[in-house]
């Protein structure tokens, strides 16, 4: 792909990035061909990632985000974790990451984590993933409500930090503070101004939540 599809591919679901990607540069494919190949390479690959057998090092976590998460543990924070990425794919990278990171169990150390959900295939029981990923806000808003246990009424109690345009409007849409985070598709995806604030590392970030 080219650095212009990110607005249309990063932080969104796998059957619209998807769509944009064969909208452009095969038209005459579809979406059920493009998932079926989708699902083939990444169940292969995350199970060897599930396994130890995959790349080390496969998906490398932002500069300091392993100093990042631990502050907000030691400011006794609650930490949720969202992800628009489908589960069978998204756990295996978050996996990954803490291995990289040396923090043992992600689940172990978040408060909530967060996916798009089970894709729907044949044979199989799936779950609304496709159709409230972000920029859907509900994703952000039952992390916060049912994952932390945060009321509506004290969302100004609550901050979102995304690098995506698509994580952006997500949540906005869901009622909560947005910090903006470099690095990924929020200038390109002109969703800047919607963002509380727009930082370039963690310790700007550390900044605004103290």
């Amino acid at each position: 792909m080219e650095e212009a599809d990110l607005p249309y591919v990063s932080g969104h679901s796998v059957s619209e990035h998807l769509q944009y990607c064969i909208k452009k540069y095969c038209p005459d494919k579809t979406v059920e061909q493009a998932r079926r190949y989708y699902f083939q390479h990444t169940e292969r690959e995350m199970q060897e990632i599930m396994e130890g057998r995959g790349r080390e090092g496969a998906f490398k976590p932002s500069p300091g985000l392993k100093e990042f998460l631990l502050e907000l543990k030691s400011m006794g924070l609650k930490i949720g974790l969202v992800t628009s990425g489908l589960h069978q794919k998204a756990w295996p990278e978050i996996l990954s990451a803490f291995r990289t990171l040396k923090m043992g169990d992600p689940k172990d150390f978040y408060d909530a984590i967060i996916t798009a959900g089970f894709a729907i295939r044949k044979g199989e029981v799936g779950t609304l993933g496709e159709l409230s990923p972000k920029p859907h806000p509900w994703l952000y808003a039952e992390t916060c409500r049912v994952g932390l246990g945060i009321d509506f009424a004290d969302r100004n109690s609550v901050v979102g930090i995304e690098d995506s345009g698509a994580g952006v409007c997500a949540i906005r849409l869901a009622g909560f503070p947005t910090i903006g985070f470099a690095g990924g598709n929020i200038i390109e995806s002109g969703t800047r101004e919607l963002c509380c604030h727009y930082c370039e590392t963690f310790d700007d970030v550390l900044k605004i939540v103290r």
